[in-house]
């Protein structure tokens, strides 16, 4: 679309933006869980077998793009937490009030018929679709939101499609990633995030940089709009397809209906306003709507708390908690679509309002919090038990429901307990840590750094010096496991002594260094770091470029070793600092050999100057190698990729300039 974007400008607005599209995400979630549990189950409910087939097949692929939808919160939340604020998993109660999105993206719950596939076709459009909204699901009025982004306060801005907001968030990111530079944007701790194998969300990964941030995004805009409207597998191509196979169904027979007359816009309480509003009054659906209600919040609560600093594997049991709530909710919202809702209404039945309460807030990461969430989930297995008493209709879902939260109560209560340990053991290590300094203040000692220009450390010892360059390390370990005396990892203050050693072994583990994070200056007579005899870049399967020779990187020298990033995202560029770990980069370290002569020289400086945006631009003699040491080039200047996208790595094809790479 040629339309003008609204460009975040501040970090402010940048989280806002994405703050809307978390509920957007939210919101369309919902509505496709409500269309999704307002289905007919049986044949009796005047539904064919073939019929019956095919709203079963429907219920499944709506029910799986829920859950897709649940991954685009996920990845969104991840986004947030990268760029410093907190996941964003509340949503304003439905149905949404006009002002709060765009005039044309109208957001209420509706039980599954054509008119509401039609507007879930056109919620997911691509900007080159040219469909209609269903009917009934008209704007109640036409306005327009502020578009410009140059106050100091959050604004609204219009868009006609989800993707075009997407568009507008990624064109913040690029704008403040190059007005504030990456490692100012990206402050949040990635350890905080969802990631694939604790989210159980396949593809789902850690946000740690602008290409990470921009991948992220293109795969929510792909899997829900598709890149355009006549191919793929996107959600839009999906709902199309059920429209299809709707319309031969009614053409076969016009009297086919696939679901319950649930109620429009449930809703708990008697709503001041009733206008496209139900009352869910009638007994036992209005006992199961706040059963239902209290299990989806206390699942939005366990996923909060996840987002916290609670560690890996407290961060597993709190996804998994909620993800088996939502199995509860699901049984319990799927009895509700069968349930009369109002004696005014008695034709319509009842349905899941998805109301979130005002104290959502996430809690803090702490064994309290963990005790907070059993404290809530035993609250609802006694409501499930005193409901049994009032309604033994309902007693095996309410059984199930009571056994299900005592289940998760208990496991709960175990990871609570772990979390209690660790937090005694670490009160203990501290307190024994800082009775030790108090006793024994020489123990541990070291030189104290001096900072050079190069923002490195240079610990001076009797004979030799080390040099640490932090920047650089990719934490291989040949320091800390050849020489655990010197290099003392997880100590406080000064930590790498160089006098607890001979200068022959630490200059032998400084040359074992593969980043040149640990290098050396002598002052014994003995000889400094020769440069090697043939210089090489060696490809690290699914990792980075090592180097070997005497680097000069934009014009300056920086000694004979150094790793460097090849799949994008680190945030200490052109240098490796392991993301590609986190973001699961596969690359090769084994691509074919190209047939090239031996070069004449093979040593001699090494001159790499990382492209703004762009490759790695490398002049000198250079030999490329795998990581078995065979040789895959020799040549005297090349591109080597560093986006991570190239088709031809290791070398550039200028994917960076399609695919928002950042430096």
């Amino acid at each position: 679309m040629d339309q003008q974007i609204a460009v975040p400008t501040s970090r402010e607005q940048l989280w806002a933006l994405l703050a809307e599209a978390a509920e957007i995400e939210h919101h369309l979630m919902c509505c496709y869980l409500y269309a999704a549990f307002s289905l007919k189950e049986r044949t009796d409910e005047d539904l064919s077998e073939v019929e019956l087939g095919a709203v079963e097949r429907w219920r499944r692929e709506i029910l799986a793009v829920s859950v897709e939808e649940m991954g685009h919160l996920t990845i969104v939340c991840n986004i947030l937490s990268a760029l410093g604020a907190p996941a964003h998993l509340v949503h304003q109660n439905f149905p949404i009030p006009p002002g709060y999105h765009p005039a044309g993206v109208v957001v209420k719950l509706a039980p599954f018929n054509r008119q509401t596939l039609a507007h879930f076709v056109y919620l997911e459009r691509p900007d080159d679709a040219d469909v209609q909204d269903g009917e009934g699901f008209e704007p109640p009025q036409h306005y327009s939101r502020a578009l410009g982004m140059d106050r100091l306060m959050t604004a609204c801005t219009d868009y006609e499609t989800v993707g075009e907001l997407y568009r507008s968030v990624s064109a913040g990111l690029q704008r403040l990633s190059e007005s504030m530079g990456e490692r100012r944007l990206f402050v949040g701790n990635p350890d905080h995030q969802l990631d694939a194998d604790g989210a159980r969300l396949p593809g789902l990964k850690t946000v740690r940089c602008l290409k990470t941030a921009l991948e992220a995004i293109d795969a929510i805009v792909r899997q829900g709009e598709g890149a355009d409207s006549c191919t793929g597998d996107s959600h839009y191509q999906r709902f199309l397809r059920i429209g299809r196979e709707y319309d031969a169904l009614l053409a076969s027979r016009p009297a086919f209906r696939p679901a319950r007359m649930s109620a429009h816009n449930p809703v708990m309480r008697p709503p001041p306003t009733p206008e496209g509003r139900l009352w869910i009054s009638a007994e036992p659906a209005a006992a199961l709507l706040d059963l239902g209600n209290a299990l989806y919040n206390h699942c939005l609560r366990c996923v909060s708390l996840a987002y916290g600093d609670v560690g890996r594997e407290a961060q597993a049991v709190l996804v998994s908690a909620g993800v088996d709530l939502m199995h509860l909710l699901t049984t319990v919202a799927t009895r509700l679509g069968t349930l009369p809702a109002n004696p005014s209404l008695p034709q319509a039945t009842a349905g899941l309002s998805f109301a979130t309460i005002r104290s959502s807030a996430a809690l803090m990461g702490e064994a309290g919090s963990v005790d907070i969430l059993v404290e809530r989930l035993r609250e609802i297995g006694e409501r499930c038990e005193r409901l049994m008493d009032l309604h033994p209709q309902e007693a095996d879902l309410l059984g199930a429901t009571r056994t299900g939260t005592e289940r998760l109560a208990h496991r709960l209560s175990a990871q609570a307990e772990r979390c209690r340990r660790e937090e005694a053991t670490m009160l203990a290590q501290a307190d024994t840590l800082q009775d030790s300094v108090v006793r024994s203040p020489q123990a541990s000692q070291a030189p104290p750094p001096e900072r050079l220009e190069t923002g490195a450390e240079l610990i001076p010892g009797s004979a030799v010096d080390i040099v640490y360059h932090g920047a650089r390390c990719i934490h291989a370990r040949h320091c800390v496991l050849g020489l655990p005396g010197v290099f003392r990892a997880n100590t406080p203050g000064a930590w790498i002594h160089p006098d607890a050693a001979t200068t022959e072994a630490l200059v032998t583990v400084a040359h074992m260094c593969p980043s040149g994070a640990i290098a050396y200056r002598r002052h014994d007579g003995g000889a400094e770091e020769a440069p090697p005899p043939v210089n090489l870049v060696q490809l690290r399967e699914n990792g980075p470029l090592g180097v070997r020779a005497r680097i000069v990187l934009d014009g300056v020298p920086i000694g004979m070793r150094a790793v460097l990033c090849r799949c994008g995202a680190s945030r200490q560029k052109p240098f490796c600092d392991g993301s590609h770990n986190e973001i699961h980069f596969q690359a090769t370290g084994e691509p074919a050999s190209v047939e090239s002569k031996p070069l004449q020289l093979r040593d001699g400086p090494l001159n790499i100057d990382p492209e703004v945006n762009g490759p790695l631009v490398v002049s000198g003699n250079i030999e490329i190698c795998c990581g078995t040491g065979r040789t895959i080039d020799r040549v005297t200047s090349t591109r080597l990729c560093r986006c991570g996208g190239s088709s031809n790595k290791p070398f550039c094809d200028d994917t960076h300039r399609r695919n928002g790479f950042r430096s």
